[in-house]
């Protein structure tokens, strides 16, 4: 087990809830059954794999978004995490990393039919898919985290792991260096960010984008770090739906 996955720092990391949605695609990982959902409206539309934020379930964008995807042109299917929803098993941030080659199969498609898009710890997962499948369409990575070290020592200290900050720094080199696998992914990638998140500040955009190899970036004046969405849906959905048709 990675440093990072200790007990103590998904407790304090994560904030699962259980809402279950309404129509559920299990997706079979190691020790637990992840409880997505898949909504097609368009056959030979590409599809947008979701990876949503902390205290977030995919129940939150069966209504939310999605409808807005579908009527847009795109199919959506929305990934959860252990312990979240209706998934069994609990969060803990290395380990979900290998979660995402199921959940991109499960989709059902070839790679070069999917975007992914992750919102704000969602990034993480998002950026793996596109470090562990290249040939995916495309990267959306919205209030997205550029090092979740960083994020984890905000919450834990290394004493109370009976660890050294450089032991938790070389867990974080190992599994969660978001430079290296961010200029590793050839495709496109899309970085939607306000400049007033409060929680993730906007210098994580910055440095995604720095690191990315085609980076388009947005930076929006209105909203802060949980109603950006809110703030700017219309032109969010407009920029995804473009990003996504264009190959």
């Amino acid at each position: 087990m990675s440093l990072i996955d200790h007990p103590l720092v998904s407790s304090r990391y994560f904030f699962p809830r259980r809402e279950a949605p309404t129509k559920i695609v299990p997706v079979q990982v190691d020790g637990a059954t992840l409880a997505c959902a898949a909504f097609q409206s368009h056959p030979d539309a590409p599809w947008l794999v979701h990876f949503h934020g902390n205290g977030e379930v995919v129940a939150d964008y069966q209504t939310d978004l999605t409808p807005q995807f579908l009527a847009a042109g795109l199919n959506v299917f929305l990934a959860e995490y252990r312990g979240y929803g209706a998934s069994t098993g609990s969060p803990a941030m290395v380990k979900m990393l290998a979660d995402v080659p199921h959940v991109l199969a499960a989709v059902g498609v070839s790679l070069d039919q999917i975007v992914v898009y992750g919102r704000s710890v969602g990034s993480l997962y998002a950026i793996e898919a596109a470090f562990r499948a290249p040939t995916i369409r495309g990267l959306v990575i919205e209030s997205g985290i550029a090092s979740p070290i960083e994020r984890v020592l905000m919450r834990v200290r290394p004493d109370e792991l009976e660890v050294t900050a450089d032991d938790l720094l070389a867990e974080a080199r190992i599994h969660l260096d978001h430079e290296k696998k961010l200029s590793q992914f050839p495709g496109r990638t899309l970085i939607l960010h306000t400049v007033h998140d409060s929680i993730v500040d906007v210098g994580h955009a910055k440095r995604n984008a720095t690191w990315a190899r085609q980076p388009e970036v947005v930076l929006y004046d209105r909203g802060d770090h949980n109603d950006i969405i809110a703030w700017n849906r219309d032109d969010i959905v407009a920029r995804v739906v473009r990003f996504a048709q264009t190959k």
